[in-house]
């Protein structure tokens, strides 16, 4: 009773309960998570839309399958789709300080395979959720070029930002999925995992 009031209270909130209007401001979002199709949501909003409008709306979690292998999911997520991975041999890049990432040239064709068995199309609603927002960014500017026109961005992510000072500076505890303490688990359903066409 109480987690379905704190639900009810959340959508109400975010004003969900009554139309679309949501509280994620496009003229506040940085210029890296920006989108052409300037529909964004925060943690919490996500949630309470994807509550509102169930198996109307396809969740999607962009981020690499490392990443949900070992940092874990939201449990109302569809599916994990990586907008780009790490190839097989990837190199170092230098830049980044990272293994290098490769954009998945299978995301859209297997969004659009996912979709379709769920009984959704291009016109249906998409949120597209990654760590902290620049990668969902990305993958909703390559959705509205294949024609998608309802695709949200969480902006700040599964982790959330980084805090730029203080005793936990650089650590993602800001905003996002988890500091929201909305539902997440590191227990994966492997129906809802991607695993690459070679």
């Amino acid at each position: 009773m109480k987690k379905s009031l704190n639900i009810l209270l959340l959508a109400l909130a975010c004003g969900l309960a009554s139309g679309p209007a949501l509280a994620a401001d496009p003229a506040q979002v940085p210029a890296i998570k920006q989108t052409k199709a300037a529909l964004y949501l925060d943690a919490p909003e996500a949630y309470a839309l994807k509550q509102k409008l169930g198996g109307k709306a396809y969740f999607v979690d962009v981020r690499t399958r490392a990443e949900v292998s070992y940092v874990g999911m939201a449990t109302v997520v569809d599916a994990n789709i990586p907008y780009v991975e790490h190839p097989d041999d990837a190199p170092w890049d230098e830049k980044n300080g990272r293994f290098k990432l490769d954009v998945n040239s299978d995301f859209g064709p297997e969004l659009a395979r996912r979709m379709s068995a769920a009984g959704l199309g291009k016109d249906d609603t998409v949120i597209l959720i990654c760590r902290s927002g620049d990668r969902s960014a990305r993958a909703v500017n390559l959705l509205s070029d294949l024609g998608y026109s309802k695709v949200y961005s969480v902006v700040d992510g599964f982790e959330g930002d980084a805090a730029k000072d203080g005793p936990r500076a650089g650590q993602r505890v800001v905003n996002g999925w988890k500091n929201a303490n909305l539902p997440w688990t590191y227990k994966l359903d492997k129906n809802k995992l991607y695993f690459p066409k070679y």
